[in-house]
C-alpha cells in the first residue's frame, strides 16, 4: 500500500500524466513519425525538468528535516537540563548516576553523581522496593510528587510545595461546628435559688468564652444548657493538642461551688455541606452524652470517631420518668409484635441471661410469645449452674432456644430485644439480627463507634450498674397482674450482684432499689452464691496469675498468663478484679491467650484510671472501671508491648489536660 508523502503527492500524478503523453505520442508517431520525435523530445525535455524539480524539493525538504531536528534536540537537551522537573538516574546498588542541574540545585549540591541513594534520600529506597509507583515525598523541605521509572531505574521529581501548602490551607480553614452541652444543668439548678443560679450561669459562660477567645472559636448560648461553636480544622488541631482543657476548667471551677456539673461537646468535620455539618455535630453530641458525658465526640463525614475525655465516672442522671417512658414503649412494641425474641452478647455473663428472663417476663406479662436466644456451648460454670437450675423449670426452659431455632421461627412483626450490648459484632447470631428488622436495644455500656443499625427504641444508661438494674425498673413499670418466680428474680439479681462486685463498684441508690424489688419477688441471695462458686482448680489458676503479677507504673498491676495455656474470659476478669483487692493498685490489667486463640486483656480500676478509654484503643470498650478487649494475629509479648504503650499515652494525656 502506498505511503502518501508530500513527495508522492506529488509524483503520482506527474508518472500517470506521463505514462498518458508517452501513449499518445506513440500513436501520433505512427501516423506522424515527424510529429512523434517532437513529441518524444518535449517528453524527454520534461522528464529533465521533472528530475531536477524533485531533486530540489528533496535538498528543500532534507534541509528542512535537519534544522527541527537539530532544534528539537537542542529544545530536549535544555529541557532536559534547565526544566524544573527534577531527573535521576541510578543502579542496582542504589548509587547514582546521573542528575538534571535542577535536581542537583534542590539538594544544594553542585552534583550527586556517585553518591548513595541511602545518604542522599534514604526515604526513597521503601518506595523503589515496593510496587508503588509514585508518592509524596519531603526532601530538603520541600514536597515533591516522585515518580518512579523502575524498569528504566529513572525517578522523575515534581515540585509540588506550593500545591500541598495551597491544600492544606483549605483544609485548616474548612469550617467545623461544634455543639456544646451542659450535661446535668437541669437537674442541677432545679429548685435552685435565683442568685446561685445566676452566679452558675455566669460562671460557665465566662469560662466557656475564655476558652473560645483563647483559641480563637466563635461561640454562642442559644439555651440555658446549650451553646454553638464555630471553628475551623486549624483550630480544632489545637484544641485536640490540648485535650480539650474546658472539660476539666468546668467541672474543677464548678466542684468549688460543690455543684458537680460537667460539659459535653459534639463536633462535626469533613464537610463544606453546612447543614451536614450540622447533623454530625448534633449526631457527636448524641454519642458523647451516650457514653455517660464529660466528653468530647468528633465525628467525620466517613462516620469515624474520636473521643477526648470521658476519664471521670458518670454521675446517675437517669430519672425515673425515663425508665417509665420507656417501660411503656416497651410494653407497646411487645403488644403490636407476634412474638419476642431476647438475645445478649457472646459468651453471655449473669447481666445478660439474667436481662433476657427479665425482658422475656415482659413479654409474658403482655400475654406474648417470647424467647431466650442463647448458645450452650459458650457459656461460663457460673451460667451453666443457672441452667442447670432453670432446667427444674420446664416452662422456662422450654423458652430458651438455639440461634438456629430462632432463625426459623422469626416472622415478619418479631420483636427482637439486645440486651447488655449494643454492637452488632457482640451479639450471639448476627443472622438474627440482620433478618428482623424490628430491634430493641438495652443496655448499660458506654456507646462505641459500632452500633445496631437503626433500633426502634434505644435504653442505653451508663449511670445503671447493670442491665438486668434497667431491666428491673421496666419490669415495676409493667401491668400489675404478675408476680416475678423466686428464680427469674434471682437471676436478675445475680445480674447485678456480679457487675458490681458485690454492689461495691458502679453502685448507686437506683441499684439498691432494684436489689429491694427483687428481694421483695423472692430473690434468693444464698442460690446467688451457689452460682457464683468457683471450682478449685479455677482459684489456682486464679492465684497463679496474682503470683506473676508486677507494677508497671504506680498503681498499675500488670499480669499475664502462660504462653501454652489457653484461659477463658471470666478467669481473666476475676483476676484482674483479684489484683484490684491488693494494696497500692489502682488499677490492673491481665493478659492471656484465649480458648478462641485470640489474646483477651481484662481491664478493671477503682475510678482513678479510665480503663475504658485504654481498651477502646486497642478496639475493646466497656466502663470506666470495667473494660476488655480481643487482639487477634498477635503474641503475648506484642499484646503486653502494645497495652503499655497505650498506658503511657493514657497517663501522658492526663497529665497535659
Amino acid at each position: 500500500m502506498p505511503v502518501f508523502t508530500k513527495k508522492n503527492i506529488i509524483r503520482y500524478p506527474f508518472y500517470l500524466l506521463y505514462g498518458f503523453a508517452v501513449l499518445l505520442v506513440a500513436i501520433v508517431a505512427y501516423h506522424h513519425w515527424i510529429i512523434g520525435v517532437v513529441g518524444v523530445v518535449l517528453l524527454i525535455g520534461a522528464l529533465v525538468l521533472y528530475i531536477k524539480l524533485e531533486r530540489l524539493m528533496s535538498d528543500e525538504l532534507e534541509s528542512y528535516i535537519s534544522m527541527l531536528s537539530h532544534r528539537l534536540k537542542k529544545v530536549g537537551e535544555e529541557a532536559l537540563m534547565e526544566m524544573p522537573i527534577g531527573i535521576m538516574l541510578f543502579n542496582d546498588d542504589y548509587q547514582i548516576e546521573w542528575t538534571n542541574p535542577f535536581l542537583a540545585s534542590c539538594f544544594n549540591e553542585d552534583t550527586l553523581v556517585g553518591r548513595s541513594l541511602y545518604d542522599v534520600a534514604e526515604s526513597l529506597i521503601p518506595l523503589i522496593k515496593q510496587e508503588v509507583d509514585n508518592d509524596v515525598f519531603t526532601l530538603h523541605e520541600r514536597k515533591f510528587n516522585v515518580i518512579l521509572k523502575r524498569e528504566e531505574r529513572l525517578v522523575y521529581f515534581f515540585d509540588v510545595t506550593e500545591k500541598v501548602e495551597i491544600e492544606k490551607l483549605y483544609e485548616d480553614e474548612r469550617t467545623v461546628l461544634g455543639v456544646i452541652f451542659l450535661d446535668n444543668y437541669d437537674e442541677l439548678t432545679q429548685g435552685m435559688d435565683d442568685q446561685l443560679k445566676s452566679n452558675l450561669n455566669s460562671k460557665v459562660t465566662s469560662l466557656v468564652n475564655s476558652w473560645g477567645q483563647e483559641y480563637g472559636l466563635f461561640i454562642k448560648r442559644t439555651s440555658s444548657d446549650r451553646f454553638i461553636a464555630i471553628l475551623n480544622e486549624q483550630i480544632l488541631i489545637h484544641l485536640e493538642k490540648s485535650k480539650f482543657s474546658i472539660l476539666d476548667r468546668v467541672r474543677e471551677e464548678t466542684s468549688k461551688y460543690n455543684i458537680p456539673l460537667t460539659l459535653s461537646v459534639g463536633i462535626g468535620i469533613g464537610s463544606s455541606n453546612l447543614p451536614e455539618l450540622g447533623a454530625l455535630a448534633q449526631s457527636s453530641l448524641d454519642l458523647a452524652l451516650g457514653r455517660g458525658g464529660d466528653q468530647v465526640a468528633i465525628k467525620q463525614t466517613n462516620g469515624k470517631v474520636k473521643f477526648y475525655g470521658g476519664k471521670t465516672n458518670p454521675m446517675e442522671k437517669r430519672t425515673r420518668v425515663r425508665a417509665r417512658v420507656i417501660s411503656h414503649a416497651l410494653k407497646e412494641l411487645v403488644s403490636e409484635s407476634s412474638k419476642v425474641m431476647v438475645m445478649g452478647h457472646k459468651y453471655p455473663d449473669m447481666d445478660a441471661i439474667g436481662s433476657s428472663i427479665g425482658i422475656l417476663k415482659v413479654a409474658q406479662v403482655n400475654q406474648k410469645d417470647g424467647y431466650i436466644v442463647l448458645d450452650t456451648e459458650q457459656l461460663d460454670e457460673g451460667v451453666k449452674r443457672l441452667l442447670a437450675e432453670i432446667k427444674k423449670d420446664s416452662d422456662l426452659w422450654s423458652r430458651i432456644i438455639s440461634p438456629d431455632e430462632a432463625l426459623n421461627l422469626v416472622s415478619e412483626d418479631t420483636l427482637l430485644v439486645v440486651v447488655d450490648t449494643h454492637k452488632p459484632s457482640l451479639v450471639i447470631e448476627d443472622r438474627l439480627l440482620n433478618k428482623v428488622e424490628n430491634v430493641v436495644v438495652i443496655d448499660h455500656h458506654r456507646r462505641a463507634e459500632e452500633f445496631i443499625e437503626d433500633p426502634l427504641l434505644v435504653y442505653m444508661e451508663p449511670y445503671a450498674s447493670s442491665t438486668a438494674e434497667l431491666v428491673t425498673e421496666l419490669l415495676e413499670y409493667q401491668p400489675k397482674r404478675f408476680k416475678i418466680d423466686m428464680l427469674e428474680a434471682t437471676a436478675l439479681l445475680a445480674g447485678i450482684i456480679v457487675d458490681t462486685k458485690s454492689f461495691t463498684l458502679r453502685t448507686g441508690s437506683r441499684t439498691f432499689d432494684a436489689a429491694s424489688f427483687l428481694r421483695s419477688q423472692g430473690a434468693d441471695t444464698v442460690l446467688v452464691q451457689k452460682f457464683l462458686k468457683e471450682d478449685v482448680n479455677q482459684y489456682v489458676r486464679r492465684a497463679r496469675f496474682i503470683e506473676k503479677a508486677h507494677i508497671y507504673k504506680t498503681g498499675i498491676a500488670i499480669s499475664r498468663g502462660e504462653e501454652s495455656e489457653s484461659y477463658d474470659q471470666v478467669l481473666l476478669a476475676q483476676a484482674a478484679d483479684t489484683l484490684l483487692s491488693i494494696s497500692g493498685v489502682v488499677a490492673s490489667f491481665v493478659i492471656s491467650k484465649r480458648n478462641d486463640n485470640r489474646i483477651g486483656i481484662s481491664a478493671r480500676s477503682l475510678g482513678d484510671v479510665n480503663v475504658q478509654v485504654i481498651m477502646e484503643s486497642l478496639q475493646g470498650g466497656g466502663h470506666l472501671t470495667n473494660a476488655a478487649t480481643q487482639l487477634q494475629n498477635i503474641t503475648l509479648d506484642e499484646a503486653e508491648e502494645r497495652l503499655k504503650q497505650v498506658i503511657d499515652e493514657y497517663l501522658e494525656g492526663g497529665k497535659k489536660s
